[in-house]
């Protein structure tokens, strides 16, 4: 499935593939070592699936560090956020879809924060 679905390049260390569903949004994402996704929240209840490399979350101030076959849970509305400690790959599923992404209001992921640029 995922080599039907284009890469888009959100930033010079994040790239995402995503499928939209009626209820949920499927997201393959590859960050770059040193990536760092910001601290945020939404109403999507997350859970992130670890492919490849090694991650830090922290989710509601609780740091995990996670590796190939691990996974976590983000809440709804719990302030969380990512860094990649090596090159990675993870799968997020979101419940329900994300309607921001598809709108476009996703400014947090397009700009890379070690580099500035989008």
């Amino acid at each position: 499935m995922w080599n039907e679905i284009p890469v888009e390049q959100m930033n010079p260390l994040l790239a995402r593939q995503v499928r939209h569903c009626d209820n949920m949004t499927v997201a393959r994402i590859s960050l770059r070592k040193s990536c760092v996704v910001p601290e945020h929240s939404h109403h999507n209840e997350q859970v992130s699936f670890i492919q490849s490399g090694r991650m830090k979350f922290v989710v509601g101030g609780v740091e995990h560090l996670l590796g190939p076959g691990d996974s976590v849970l983000m809440p709804p509305h719990v302030p969380h956020w990512v860094e990649a400690l090596e090159d990675s790959t993870i799968v997020d599923v979101f419940v329900p879809r994300r309607e921001d992404w598809i709108r476009g209001d996703d400014a947090y992921l397009r700009k890379c924060f070690i580099c500035g640029r989008y």
